[in-house]
């Protein structure tokens, strides 16, 4: 497994030889529970580099969440992957990942605190350009990307990869700030037509700029590598999407491009 997410990190990852990526754990906290997130930027660049936060999937904060904060120091980034459920703790299997991840859904003021609380440790960072920020994630970290979009995050660009799009704090007009990027799969068993839609009729109706891309063939979880092997082991409808993978990084990129050039 560790050879998949080698292989796709080679291929999104092809950098200059000045490149000097720099990694680390940072410890930081939310009230009292303890975390520990992942700090991942090119120290050859001298000059401040935006930042974008990273969230995890339902699993938790793994190597995975890891691969991707050092793609976007590759792209010459400082990025931030947060911790939502606490150092050390990890989901096997996905009832104890409804587990770690069901408070959150339940009271989305407390995913929206434990996400700003990694953004603290971001913007306190002195590579960081503190006026260009973003924020991106993937599954669950989807979900929670948007929330800190319906929250007025000061971000200037929220990506969510095959996350959730249902919210009980609909966004009213004016209150997402930032642009908005929701990359899903059409063939996605947990986020429905319906669901789609009305995330839809909400970014309209609260004024939004932005973008729903639905990729042809795509199921949840497209652009983890291990998703296929997961879904067969948990008989999940999950599957690994090369294309889809692709292609919305790309968009993603894109994105960002734009976004931090204003």
């Amino acid at each position: 497994m560790k050879k998949i997410l080698l292989a796709l990190f080679l291929f999104f990852a092809s950098t200059s030889a000045q490149a000097a990526l720099v990694t680390k754990e940072i410890p930081y906290q939310d009230g009292d529970v303890k975390l520990t997130g992942y700090l991942a930027y090119d120290d050859s660049i001298k000059t401040p580099m935006p930042g974008i936060l990273v969230i995890h999937e339902w699993w938790g904060y793994n190597d995975y969440v890891k691969m991707r904060a050092q793609m976007l120091a590759k792209l010459g980034y400082v990025a931030f992957a947060v911790n939502m459920y606490g150092t050390g703790v990890i989901a096997n299997n996905p009832d104890e990942a409804k587990k770690l991840s069901e408070p959150f859904y339940n009271d989305r003021k407390m995913m929206r605190t434990r996400a700003l609380a990694g953004m603290a440790v971001l913007t306190s960072q002195p590579m960081v350009d503190k006026s260009n920020l973003g924020v991106i994630g993937y599954c669950f970290g989807g979900t929670v990307a948007l929330e800190l979009a319906r929250g007025g995050t000061e971000a200037k660009g929220i990506v969510s990869f095959h996350g959730g799009l249902s919210t009980p704090l609909l966004a009213q007009k004016g209150d997402i700030k930032a642009p908005v990027l929701a990359l899903n799969g059409a063939d996605d068993k947990f986020v429905s037509d319906k669901e789609k839609q009305t995330f839809r009729k909400e970014m309209t109706d609260a004024g939004v700029n932005f973008k729903s891309i639905e990729y042809p063939g795509a199921t949840h979880a497209f652009t983890n590598p291990q998703a296929t092997e997961i879904g067969q082991k948990f008989n999940m409808p999950i599957a690994y999407n090369k294309e889809a993978d692709e292609k919305s990084w790309a968009e993603m990129r894109s994105f960002f491009a734009e976004v931090f050039k204003k």
